[in-house]
């Protein structure tokens, strides 16, 4: 899966390769990349109780909280966290795309951003444009679709830094 942000969202490409390579360099949850990674400890609603530092993204739910301000373009891990705790993002939305053939990452992309843009105001309560908080999404790559996977993830964050607590209804 890939990652996309709002188009409000500006950081530099610079702190996304210095942390990338920090976590390449460090050899942390390498094996991970290449098992698939692990999934999050769930209550019976659901909800994840004992975080994961490497969850596999096929495994990711509406309402999980993640840490992935540093997350790779592309991703199959990504760190959850009960929400909770401090956290980066949380999952809005889940939408599942049609088709058997890859539509192309254009099409895809905007797809994403059109069905996450529609599905923020019923999660966070208020309308994107009157809203402090940010979108992006988490979406299929050409790889991942050719195995199954059409499932954009919406998630919602602070663009100041971590947040405690969900942010369903936040209204601001």
């Amino acid at each position: 899966m890939t990652i996309e942000t709002s188009p409000r969202f500006t950081r530099a490409l610079a702190i996304i390769a210095i942390a990338s390579a920090g976590v390449a360099l460090s050899g942390c949850s390498i094996l991970d990349q290449f098992t698939g990674g692990g999934t999050a400890t769930r209550d019976d609603s659901g909800e994840v109780v004992e975080g994961n530092d490497s969850t596999d993204v096929f495994t990711l739910q509406v309402g999980d909280c993640l840490n992935d301000a540093t997350a790779a373009e592309t991703v199959e891990t990504i760190p959850t966290v009960p929400c909770d705790e401090p956290h980066d993002s949380e999952i809005y939305a889940s939408i599942i795309m049609e088709g058997d053939t890859f539509p192309g990452a254009e099409a895809v992309i905007a797809e994403a951003d059109q069905a996450c843009l529609d599905a923020f105001a019923g999660f966070a309560g208020i309308e994107y444009s009157d809203s402090l908080y940010y979108y992006s999404y988490y979406f299929p790559t050409e790889g991942s679709w050719a195995g199954g996977d059409r499932e954009i993830l919406c998630t919602i964050y602070d663009e100041a830094g971590q947040v405690t607590g969900s942010l369903q209804n936040i209204g601001r």
